[in-house]
Protein backbone atom coordinates (compact mmCIF):
# COMPACT_ATOMS: atom_id res chain seq x y z
CA UNK A 1 0.00 0.00 0.00
CA UNK A 2 1.31 3.70 -0.85
CA UNK A 3 2.34 5.17 1.95
CA UNK A 4 1.96 8.85 2.24
CA UNK A 5 4.18 11.37 5.07
CA UNK A 6 2.98 14.81 5.56
CA UNK A 7 4.37 17.24 7.55
CA UNK A 8 2.81 19.87 8.75
CA UNK A 9 -1.02 19.44 10.52
CA UNK A 10 -2.76 22.68 9.15
CA UNK A 11 -5.64 23.13 7.47
CA UNK A 12 -4.20 21.70 3.85
CA UNK A 13 -2.41 18.66 5.31
CA UNK A 14 -5.33 17.77 6.95
CA UNK A 15 -7.77 17.85 3.87
CA UNK A 16 -5.57 16.24 1.86
CA UNK A 17 -4.71 13.41 4.92
CA UNK A 18 -8.49 13.16 5.34
CA UNK A 19 -9.10 12.75 1.73
CA UNK A 20 -6.30 9.97 1.21
CA UNK A 21 -6.85 7.97 4.24
CA UNK A 22 -10.76 8.04 3.05
CA UNK A 23 -9.24 6.49 -0.31
CA UNK A 24 -7.58 3.50 1.45
CA UNK A 25 -4.14 4.76 1.58
CA UNK A 26 -1.63 4.91 4.49
CA UNK A 27 -1.06 8.17 5.95
CA UNK A 28 0.95 9.53 8.93
CA UNK A 29 1.07 13.47 9.60
CA UNK A 30 3.68 14.79 11.73
CA UNK A 31 2.96 18.16 13.29
CA UNK A 32 5.67 20.35 15.98
CA UNK A 33 3.00 22.10 17.97
CA UNK A 34 2.36 20.52 20.96
CA UNK A 35 -1.49 19.88 21.08
CA UNK A 36 -4.02 21.82 18.01
CA UNK A 37 -4.19 24.87 19.99
CA UNK A 38 -0.54 26.61 20.37
CA UNK A 39 0.02 28.95 18.20
CA UNK A 40 -1.58 32.37 17.10
CA UNK A 41 -2.43 32.31 13.66
CA UNK A 42 -5.37 33.80 13.10
CA UNK A 43 -8.88 33.76 13.92
CA UNK A 44 -11.93 33.74 11.40
CA UNK A 45 -10.96 32.31 8.14
CA UNK A 46 -13.08 32.92 4.83
CA UNK A 47 -14.26 30.73 2.47
CA UNK A 48 -15.10 30.44 -0.77
CA UNK A 49 -16.52 28.32 -3.31
CA UNK A 50 -13.06 27.02 -4.39
CA UNK A 51 -12.57 25.95 -0.85
CA UNK A 52 -16.02 24.65 -0.14
CA UNK A 53 -15.46 22.73 -3.42
CA UNK A 54 -12.56 21.46 -2.38
CA UNK A 55 -14.22 20.31 1.28
CA UNK A 56 -16.56 18.34 -0.69
CA UNK A 57 -13.79 16.79 -2.74
CA UNK A 58 -11.44 16.01 0.57
CA UNK A 59 -13.71 15.10 3.31
CA UNK A 60 -15.32 12.21 3.89
CA UNK A 61 -19.54 13.06 4.05
CA UNK A 62 -19.36 12.94 8.16
CA UNK A 63 -16.69 15.05 8.94
CA UNK A 64 -17.77 17.61 6.21
CA UNK A 65 -21.20 18.14 7.75
CA UNK A 66 -19.44 18.52 11.06
CA UNK A 67 -17.04 20.90 10.24
CA UNK A 68 -19.93 22.71 8.26
CA UNK A 69 -22.64 22.72 11.05
CA UNK A 70 -19.72 23.91 13.47
CA UNK A 71 -18.87 27.09 11.42
CA UNK A 72 -20.03 30.40 11.35
CA UNK A 73 -23.63 31.46 10.50
CA UNK A 74 -22.88 32.79 6.76
CA UNK A 75 -22.69 36.60 6.14
CA UNK A 76 -23.62 38.47 3.25
CA UNK A 77 -21.81 41.52 2.74
CA UNK A 78 -18.44 42.91 2.11
CA UNK A 79 -17.52 46.49 2.68
CA UNK A 80 -15.43 49.66 3.07
CA UNK A 81 -15.43 52.72 5.02
CA UNK A 82 -13.47 55.28 6.27
CA UNK A 83 -12.12 56.47 9.03
CA UNK A 84 -15.61 58.76 9.81
CA UNK A 85 -17.39 54.97 9.29
CA UNK A 86 -18.66 56.28 5.72
CA UNK A 87 -19.53 53.56 3.66
CA UNK A 88 -17.75 53.71 0.32
CA UNK A 89 -18.29 50.36 -1.21
CA UNK A 90 -20.41 47.35 -0.93
CA UNK A 91 -20.26 43.76 -2.20
CA UNK A 92 -23.62 41.47 -1.43
CA UNK A 93 -23.95 37.67 -1.69
CA UNK A 94 -27.84 37.09 -0.80
CA UNK A 95 -28.93 33.77 -0.81
CA UNK A 96 -25.98 31.88 0.58
CA UNK A 97 -28.09 28.77 1.62
CA UNK A 98 -26.86 26.52 4.55
CA UNK A 99 -24.98 23.80 2.93
CA UNK A 100 -22.37 26.26 2.22
CA UNK A 101 -19.47 27.49 4.40
CA UNK A 102 -18.80 30.79 4.67
CA UNK A 103 -16.83 31.14 7.18
CA UNK A 104 -15.16 29.42 10.08
CA UNK A 105 -13.33 29.91 13.28
CA UNK A 106 -9.59 28.73 12.27
CA UNK A 107 -9.45 26.46 15.66
CA UNK A 108 -12.62 24.98 15.42
CA UNK A 109 -12.48 23.75 11.94
CA UNK A 110 -8.81 22.51 12.26
CA UNK A 111 -10.44 20.21 15.45
CA UNK A 112 -13.11 19.34 12.86
CA UNK A 113 -10.96 18.28 10.12
CA UNK A 114 -8.76 16.53 12.86
CA UNK A 115 -11.93 14.15 13.44
CA UNK A 116 -11.47 10.46 12.91
CA UNK A 117 -7.54 10.72 12.19
CA UNK A 118 -6.31 10.13 15.59
CA UNK A 119 -4.33 7.22 14.96
CA UNK A 120 -2.48 9.29 12.22
CA UNK A 121 -1.44 12.66 13.15
CA UNK A 122 0.58 12.70 15.87
CA UNK A 123 1.37 16.05 17.74
CA UNK A 124 4.59 17.17 18.80
CA UNK A 125 6.88 15.80 16.30
CA UNK A 126 8.77 18.04 14.51
CA UNK A 127 10.30 17.15 10.27
CA UNK A 128 13.80 18.54 10.42
CA UNK A 129 14.92 17.01 6.72
CA UNK A 130 14.33 14.32 4.73
CA UNK A 131 16.82 11.91 2.72
CA UNK A 132 15.48 9.68 -0.67
CA UNK A 133 16.94 6.33 0.21
CA UNK A 134 17.92 3.92 -2.74
CA UNK A 135 14.76 2.34 -3.74
CA UNK A 136 13.20 5.67 -4.68
CA UNK A 137 11.27 6.50 -1.24
CA UNK A 138 11.83 9.09 1.03
CA UNK A 139 13.14 9.12 4.60
CA UNK A 140 12.23 11.98 7.10
CA UNK A 141 14.21 12.94 10.65
CA UNK A 142 12.36 14.18 13.53
CA UNK A 143 13.95 16.86 15.90
CA UNK A 144 15.10 14.89 18.48
CA UNK A 145 15.96 11.53 16.78
CA UNK A 146 14.07 8.89 14.78
CA UNK A 147 12.23 8.91 12.00
CA UNK A 148 9.84 7.27 9.24
CA UNK A 149 9.78 6.12 5.85
CA UNK A 150 7.01 6.27 3.13
CA UNK A 151 6.80 6.51 -1.05
CA UNK A 152 5.89 10.09 -0.83
CA UNK A 153 6.71 13.18 1.42
CA UNK A 154 4.44 16.26 1.27
CA UNK A 155 5.69 19.37 3.09
CA UNK A 156 2.28 21.21 4.03
CA UNK A 157 4.63 22.64 7.20
CA UNK A 158 3.78 26.15 6.12
CA UNK A 159 5.62 29.48 5.69
CA UNK A 160 8.55 28.62 7.65
CA UNK A 161 8.70 24.87 5.83
CA UNK A 162 11.59 22.39 6.43
CA UNK A 163 11.11 20.41 3.77
CA UNK A 164 10.97 23.66 1.11
CA UNK A 165 14.07 24.41 2.69
CA UNK A 166 15.90 21.82 1.68
CA UNK A 167 13.77 20.78 -1.78
CA UNK A 168 14.16 24.46 -2.79
CA UNK A 169 16.70 26.22 -0.94
CA UNK A 170 16.66 28.84 -3.52
CA UNK A 171 12.80 30.09 -2.45
CA UNK A 172 11.79 32.49 0.27
CA UNK A 173 9.21 34.53 1.26
CA UNK A 174 9.41 38.46 1.38
CA UNK A 175 8.48 40.71 4.30
CA UNK A 176 5.80 43.28 2.62
CA UNK A 177 6.59 45.77 4.96
CA UNK A 178 3.03 45.55 6.89
CA UNK A 179 2.22 44.25 10.12
CA UNK A 180 -1.25 42.84 11.49
CA UNK A 181 -2.18 43.28 15.13
CA UNK A 182 -5.30 40.08 15.57
CA UNK A 183 -7.70 40.46 18.53
CA UNK A 184 -10.88 39.56 19.44
CA UNK A 185 -13.85 40.73 21.00
CA UNK A 186 -16.49 38.37 22.38
CA UNK A 187 -20.09 38.78 21.44
CA UNK A 188 -22.16 39.56 24.36
CA UNK A 189 -25.14 40.83 25.59
CA UNK A 190 -23.38 44.21 26.23
CA UNK A 191 -21.04 44.50 23.10
CA UNK A 192 -23.32 43.16 20.30
CA UNK A 193 -25.41 46.26 20.84
CA UNK A 194 -22.18 48.65 19.47
CA UNK A 195 -21.56 46.48 16.73
CA UNK A 196 -22.49 48.49 13.00
CA UNK A 197 -25.31 46.86 11.33
CA UNK A 198 -22.76 46.25 8.23
CA UNK A 199 -20.42 44.65 10.84
CA UNK A 200 -22.95 42.54 11.68
CA UNK A 201 -23.10 40.87 8.33
CA UNK A 202 -19.63 40.38 6.97
CA UNK A 203 -16.22 41.10 6.58
CA UNK A 204 -15.52 45.33 6.68
CA UNK A 205 -12.52 47.05 6.27
CA UNK A 206 -12.16 50.79 7.33
CA UNK A 207 -8.89 52.66 5.75
CA UNK A 208 -7.44 55.59 8.04
CA UNK A 209 -5.77 58.71 6.88
CA UNK A 210 -2.81 57.74 8.92
CA UNK A 211 -2.18 55.35 6.53
CA UNK A 212 -3.61 52.27 8.58
CA UNK A 213 -6.41 50.32 8.16
CA UNK A 214 -8.65 48.43 10.15
CA UNK A 215 -10.43 45.09 9.64
CA UNK A 216 -13.37 43.63 11.57
CA UNK A 217 -16.00 40.56 10.78
CA UNK A 218 -18.02 37.95 13.25
CA UNK A 219 -18.02 34.38 14.43
CA UNK A 220 -21.56 33.69 15.16
CA UNK A 221 -21.73 29.89 15.63
CA UNK A 222 -24.38 27.78 14.22
CA UNK A 223 -24.08 24.96 16.85
CA UNK A 224 -24.21 27.53 20.10
CA UNK A 225 -24.89 30.60 20.16
CA UNK A 226 -21.60 31.83 21.33
CA UNK A 227 -19.22 34.15 18.88
CA UNK A 228 -17.07 36.96 18.70
CA UNK A 229 -15.89 40.01 16.15
CA UNK A 230 -12.55 39.57 14.59
CA UNK A 231 -10.62 42.66 14.96
CA UNK A 232 -7.08 43.82 12.97
CA UNK A 233 -5.16 46.42 12.97
CA UNK A 234 -2.97 46.18 9.33
CA UNK A 235 0.56 49.11 9.71
CA UNK A 236 4.14 49.30 8.68
CA UNK A 237 6.55 47.56 10.79
CA UNK A 238 7.15 51.20 12.98
CA UNK A 239 3.48 50.06 14.01
CA UNK A 240 4.47 48.50 16.72
CA UNK A 241 7.59 50.21 18.06
CA UNK A 242 10.40 49.23 20.34
CA UNK A 243 8.99 48.02 23.56
CA UNK A 244 5.69 48.00 23.25
CA UNK A 245 4.17 45.18 24.64
CA UNK A 246 0.75 46.57 24.59
CA UNK A 247 -1.33 45.47 21.63
CA UNK A 248 -4.59 46.65 22.28
CA UNK A 249 -3.35 50.12 23.63
CA UNK A 250 -1.56 50.41 20.11
CA UNK A 251 -4.67 49.69 18.45
CA UNK A 252 -6.48 52.25 20.62
CA UNK A 253 -3.83 55.16 20.38
CA UNK A 254 -3.82 54.18 16.20
CA UNK A 255 -6.91 54.85 15.79
CA UNK A 256 -7.65 57.66 18.64
CA UNK A 257 -9.06 60.08 15.96
CA UNK A 258 -11.17 57.89 14.02
CA UNK A 259 -15.07 57.26 14.19
CA UNK A 260 -15.79 56.61 18.47
CA UNK A 261 -17.32 53.20 17.56
CA UNK A 262 -14.12 51.60 15.75
CA UNK A 263 -12.15 52.23 19.44
CA UNK A 264 -15.46 51.00 21.26
CA UNK A 265 -14.61 47.81 19.35
CA UNK A 266 -10.84 48.11 20.35
CA UNK A 267 -11.60 48.45 23.50
CA UNK A 268 -13.91 45.93 24.30
CA UNK A 269 -11.88 43.27 22.59
CA UNK A 270 -9.92 40.76 25.00
CA UNK A 271 -6.60 41.79 25.94
CA UNK A 272 -5.18 38.61 25.64
CA UNK A 273 -6.22 37.80 22.25
CA UNK A 274 -4.08 40.40 20.72
CA UNK A 275 -0.89 38.98 18.93
CA UNK A 276 1.27 40.71 15.89
CA UNK A 277 1.87 39.20 12.35
CA UNK A 278 4.29 40.11 9.50
CA UNK A 279 2.60 40.27 6.15
CA UNK A 280 5.05 37.92 3.96
CA UNK A 281 4.82 36.50 0.28
CA UNK A 282 6.14 33.94 -1.43
CA UNK A 283 8.79 34.74 -4.18
CA UNK A 284 7.73 32.91 -7.22
CA UNK A 285 10.15 30.20 -8.28
CA UNK A 286 9.75 28.23 -11.36
CA UNK A 287 8.90 24.41 -11.78
CA UNK A 288 11.16 21.92 -10.59
CA UNK A 289 11.57 18.39 -11.31
CA UNK A 290 8.92 16.11 -9.46
CA UNK A 291 10.08 13.07 -7.17
CA UNK A 292 9.03 11.75 -4.02
CA UNK A 293 8.72 15.13 -2.28
CA UNK A 294 6.48 17.64 -3.12
CA UNK A 295 4.66 21.07 -1.20
CA UNK A 296 1.52 21.99 -0.19
CA UNK A 297 0.18 25.48 0.82
CA UNK A 298 2.05 28.00 2.66
CA UNK A 299 5.16 25.74 2.29
CA UNK A 300 5.43 26.48 -1.28
CA UNK A 301 3.16 29.93 -2.25
CA UNK A 302 3.22 31.77 1.33
CA UNK A 303 0.02 33.92 1.34
CA UNK A 304 -0.77 37.69 2.81
CA UNK A 305 -3.93 37.68 3.84
CA UNK A 306 -5.64 40.26 1.61
CA UNK A 307 -8.65 38.73 -0.32
CA UNK A 308 -9.18 35.60 2.44
CA UNK A 309 -7.80 33.44 0.35
CA UNK A 310 -4.68 31.38 1.52
CA UNK A 311 -7.10 29.04 3.27
CA UNK A 312 -8.53 28.19 -0.23
CA UNK A 313 -5.71 27.96 -1.94
CA UNK A 314 -3.95 25.42 0.46
CA UNK A 315 -7.68 23.16 0.18
CA UNK A 316 -7.45 23.61 -3.24
CA UNK A 317 -4.01 21.79 -3.26
CA UNK A 318 -5.37 19.07 -1.22
CA UNK A 319 -7.92 18.50 -3.15
CA UNK A 320 -5.80 18.31 -6.49
CA UNK A 321 -2.79 16.77 -4.82
CA UNK A 322 -5.27 13.73 -3.60
CA UNK A 323 -7.31 13.31 -6.66
CA UNK A 324 -3.97 12.22 -8.34
CA UNK A 325 -2.64 10.20 -5.63
CA UNK A 326 -5.76 8.33 -5.50
CA UNK A 327 -6.07 8.03 -9.34
CA UNK A 328 -2.00 6.21 -8.98
CA UNK A 329 -3.14 4.02 -6.51
CA UNK A 330 -5.54 2.59 -8.79
CA UNK A 331 -2.99 1.99 -11.07
CA UNK A 332 -3.90 4.78 -14.10
CA UNK A 333 -0.65 6.37 -13.29
CA UNK A 334 2.48 6.03 -11.46
CA UNK A 335 3.24 7.55 -7.83
CA UNK A 336 5.90 10.28 -10.21
CA UNK A 337 3.07 11.15 -12.84
CA UNK A 338 0.59 12.31 -9.69
CA UNK A 339 3.42 14.40 -8.22
CA UNK A 340 4.19 15.74 -11.89
CA UNK A 341 0.63 16.50 -12.69
CA UNK A 342 -0.33 18.02 -9.30
CA UNK A 343 2.36 20.29 -9.40
CA UNK A 344 1.50 21.05 -13.01
CA UNK A 345 -1.55 22.88 -11.87
CA UNK A 346 -0.36 24.27 -7.97
CA UNK A 347 2.41 25.99 -9.22
CA UNK A 348 0.81 28.36 -11.75
CA UNK A 349 -2.49 28.43 -9.27
CA UNK A 350 -0.91 29.49 -6.33
CA UNK A 351 1.20 32.04 -7.41
CA UNK A 352 -1.11 33.77 -9.54
CA UNK A 353 -3.30 34.06 -6.29
CA UNK A 354 0.09 35.10 -4.45
CA UNK A 355 -0.04 38.18 -6.97
CA UNK A 356 -3.34 39.31 -6.97
CA UNK A 357 -3.12 39.17 -3.06
CA UNK A 358 0.32 41.46 -3.17
CA UNK A 359 -1.53 43.68 -5.71
CA UNK A 360 -4.79 44.07 -3.16
CA UNK A 361 -2.18 44.96 -0.81
CA UNK A 362 -0.43 47.79 -2.60
CA UNK A 363 -4.24 49.00 -3.88
CA UNK A 364 -4.73 49.08 -0.03
CA UNK A 365 -1.55 50.45 0.96
CA UNK A 366 0.47 52.31 -1.84
CA UNK A 367 3.75 53.32 -0.55
CA UNK A 368 6.19 55.32 -2.32
CA UNK A 369 8.70 52.64 -2.23
CA UNK A 370 7.92 49.28 -3.90
CA UNK A 371 7.11 47.52 -0.68
CA UNK A 372 6.81 44.39 -2.96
Amino acid sequence: MTRILISGAGLGGLALAQALRHGGLDVAVYERDPTPQTRDQGYRLHIDQDGNTALRACLPPPVLDLVRDTSGVNGDLVAAFTQRLERVSAQEFPGLGPDLISNVDRDTFRQGLLTGLDDVVVFGRTVTGYETTGTGRVRVGFAGGGGDEGDLLVGADGVGSAVRRQLLPQAGTRDLGLRCLYGRMPITEVTEPLIPADFHRGFCWVAGDNGLGAGFAPVRFRHRPAGYLMTVLVGPPALLGPGRPDLRQIALESTADWHPTIKTLFSYAEESSFFPVTIRAAQRVPAWPSGPVTLLGDAVHTMPPAGGVGANTALQDAATLSAELLAAARGTRSLLEAVTAYERVMLPRGFTTVDNSVHMLTQMFPSPSDRV
